[in-house]
């Protein structure tokens, strides 16, 4: 089976897991609204994985969960419709609101106008930092750990690990299945988590020592660290005008620290 096709499978059984998951969600957790982009917004994910999954990139870039401005609307993680349209050439198709979506969180899709700025800023700084599309994904692939939108009462974006950890535990495990498939696809040899928790399900889902080398399935030796967030709630990334945010990033694209 091909990588791209590989990739495709791998991506249908997390979501297959998610779409179940969501009823127990919204019925015994905080989160009043869990939707799965990997399903509404499959046709744009299945386009990023089968145009840019097969370019050799052996450094993947793990973000967390979407948010709804982004991935929500796109399918691709930190997706940034912009980007999404241009940079990564995704063609838009009509996306239906799934019925339990969140009212004021409506399914746009590729025609969204309101940018995620997490997405424009780590996308821009690839782009900047490689150059072409062929360029930015013989270097990085960009995954999200869990692929559901999981949202409050009120509209407010929450993360996997303000649930309870009970009911979170079997969609974790099933993020971490993915990812070690992922990482055994595309013969990944070190994984940049977008933030701590990223880093922290990486080293999780590797068993992870305390120099954060992992150990895959077939025993390849995979190297786990993680850059900063580029979430403009967050102090370090808007520091200096973004300017250390774009260095530590690229800081850690451009280390290999192997022994």
């Amino acid at each position: 089976m091909e990588v791209e096709e590989r990739l495709i499978e791998a991506a249908k059984r997390l979501s297959g897991v998610c779409n179940k998951a969501i009823p127990v969600l919204e019925k015994k957790t905080i989160v009043a609204h869990a939707t799965n982009p990997l399903d509404y917004a499959w046709p744009h994910h299945e386009q990023y994985l089968s145009k840019w999954g097969i370019h050799g990139s052996k450094t993947l870039l793990l973000g967390m969960n979407p948010g709804p401005w982004g991935m929500a609307q796109t399918g691709i993680p930190f997706g940034s419709t912009e980007v999404a349209r241009t940079s990564l050439e995704i063609k838009p198709h009509d996306l239906t609101t799934p019925s339990n979506a969140h009212p004021k969180r409506p399914i746009i899709g590729l025609g969204m106008e309101r940018q995620e700025i997490s997405g424009q800023r780590l996308w821009g700084l690839l782009f900047e930092h490689y150059g072409s599309a062929e360029s930015v994904f013989s270097n990085v692939f960009v995954v999200n750990h869990c692929p559901l939108l999981l949202l409050g009462e009120t509209g407010k974006n929450l993360t996997p690990d303000n649930l309870p950890a009970n009911i979170m535990k079997p969609i974790l495990q099933a993020c971490d299945n993915h990812l070690t498939e992922i990482i055994e696809i595309l013969q990944i040899e070190r994984i940049i988590g977008v933030g701590k928790y990223a880093e922290k399900r990486a080293r999780l889902a590797l068993n992870a020592d305390k120099s954060g080398h992992g150990t895959t399935k077939s025993g390849r030796e995979i190297e786990i660290t993680s850059c900063w967030h580029p979430s403009p709630a967050s102090p370090l990334s808007n520091r200096n005008g973004g300017a250390d945010w774009r260095n530590n990033v690229k800081n850690c694209l451009d280390s290999v620290n192997f022994d």
